[in-house]
């Protein structure tokens, strides 16, 4: 019995040893070959490889790496109806898609703290200098029909206007009265999420259809 197990192992490695040389593939029982022409066969666009000398993987390693250009938000804005069709056509033919966008959105009435208006320069400049000894800062005026005067300040509401002209009385201004600079706005607002070099090298195209408002940092 003993003879008849090793007679049936030597029997079992000379087949697995026929097998795994090739020599039964007369009877399609042999491994699947891994000679170099079927696995040339499975590789995925070899002509794209493509060996580099020693002197070009140096030049690879020494070429200095390029840093992506610093992005920015930028935005303009408000535009109306018409002026909006206009950027939209210019946007669509300038910018890339996905680097722009074009939505509605709205700015809330503006009131102020308003001197004026002075019936001349001087007046003006006399004024100045008033709020200048008084440590006061004064801003420009959004509406040229309120030249030549001066706000001391902005703000969303009436009220919040009203607050800030008492405590401009408690310091020694005199004159100064609250109104309305502007009335709420609406309108489609333009937005550049992510402006690089190469987006900002394009904007100058754009300044035909920004109907002379400009881009600016988004807050």
């Amino acid at each position: 019995m003993l003879r008849f197990f090793v007679l049936l192992l030597v029997l079992l490695n000379g087949v697995y040893f026929a097998w795994s040389q090739g020599l039964l593939q007369a009877l399609d029982f042999a491994p699947a070959s891994q000679t170099e022409p079927q696995r040339l066969g499975q590789q995925i666009k070899p002509q794209a490889l493509r060996l580099l000398t020693v002197q070009e993987l140096r030049l690879a390693d020494a070429a200095p790496r390029v840093a992506p250009s610093p992005t920015e938000c930028l935005q303009a804005g408000l535009f109306d109806e018409a002026q909006s069709a206009l950027l939209r056509s210019t946007l669509a033919s300038v910018l890339p898609a996905g680097s722009w966008s074009l939505d509605a959105a709205v700015e809330p009435p503006r009131w102020i703290v308003y001197m004026g208006q002075y019936a001349n320069a001087e007046a003006l400049a006399k004024k100045r200098s008033q709020l200048a000894s008084l440590n006061l800062k004064f801003e420009p005026l959004m509406d040229p029909a309120l030249e030549l005067g001066l706000s001391l300040g902005g703000f969303e509401t009436q009220a919040a206007a009203t607050t800030a002209l008492a405590a401009l009385s408690r310091r020694g201004v005199r004159t100064a009265r609250v109104l309305q600079e502007r009335a709420e706005l609406r309108g489609m607002r333009l937005r550049l999420p992510a402006a690089d070099d190469a987006l900002r090298a394009r904007l100058d195209a754009l300044k035909p259809a920004l109907a002379g408002k400009s881009l600016s940092p988004c807050p």
